[in-house]
């Protein structure tokens, strides 16, 4: 597998587990796993445990993807490709998880100029 694409998958990956450690709670909850009450000690314990599996993916693919270490992005690059990972992750897991919440035109917008931040990223 290419770096290029490893590098992604990695963080598409480690993008998920950084979701879910952020907003997954918020899930717990409204399925009723979880109270408004339950201690936020433990929520974020909990937090922490998923965020350590987001880092397992997250240090590989900056390490695979840097030109420091031989790979294909600068680290500018990298960055901007995981933000937008970060928040195609995030419109897909809203959109599965999270019925209330639902995607708008100005959400989608957003998501364009975000292309737009890799395309001029990319830009020599």
């Amino acid at each position: 597998m290419s770096k290029i694409l490893l590098t992604l998958l990695l963080l598409v990956i480690s993008n998920t587990f950084m979701t879910l450690a952020w907003y997954g709670n918020l899930k717990l909850q409204d399925m009723k796993i979880i109270s408004p009450n339950t201690s936020i000690v433990l929520i974020v314990l909990i937090s922490w445990c998923i965020a350590l599996l987001e880092y397992s993916f997250l240090i590989p693919a900056n390490r695979i993807g840097s030109e420091i270490n031989g790979g294909p992005f600068s680290l500018v690059q990298l960055k901007v490709i995981q933000e937008v990972i970060s928040c195609l992750v995030f419109g897909v897991i809203v959109s599965v998880l999270f019925k209330g919440e639902s995607l708008q035109w100005n959400h989608l917008v957003a998501v364009i100029f975000l292309i737009l931040a890799v395309y001029f990223v990319f830009m020599k």
